[in-house]
């Protein structure tokens, strides 16, 4: 025999390809739900924040730096991180809002 039974058996008959790409769709899903929508959500409530700074809050930076915010612009804040000290740094950078009255505590 030149050809063997295996190979000389036809496909089975059916839908593979569909189960063929259930695992990858449903990986997708599973991408999804554990890390793209949780990023965005956090995305939003990030854009929120920012949006909502106000003259007077403590904050902050991405780089570590804490401040009160003294002035504000349309893409820029200035931060007071020391008496006569200020830093101008993006309103992006800036990472977290702090409770009131957080700087004294930490001196």
């Amino acid at each position: 025999m030149i050809v063997s039974n295996a190979y000389a058996q036809a496909a089975p008959a059916g839908d593979a390809g569909f189960m063929g790409l259930l695992p990858i769709i449903l990986m997708f899903v599973l991408l999804y739900f554990l890390m793209i929508r949780p990023q965005m959500k956090r995305a939003k409530e990030h854009k929120q924040m920012v949006e909502a700074l106000q003259k007077g809050d403590e904050v902050i930076t991405a780089g570590g730096m804490v401040g009160r915010i003294s002035e504000m612009g349309d893409a820029y804040v200035t931060l007071e991180v020391a008496p006569n000290t200020e830093v101008s740094v993006q309103r992006a950078a800036v990472q977290t809002l702090l409770p009131k009255g957080t700087m004294k505590s930490l001196k």
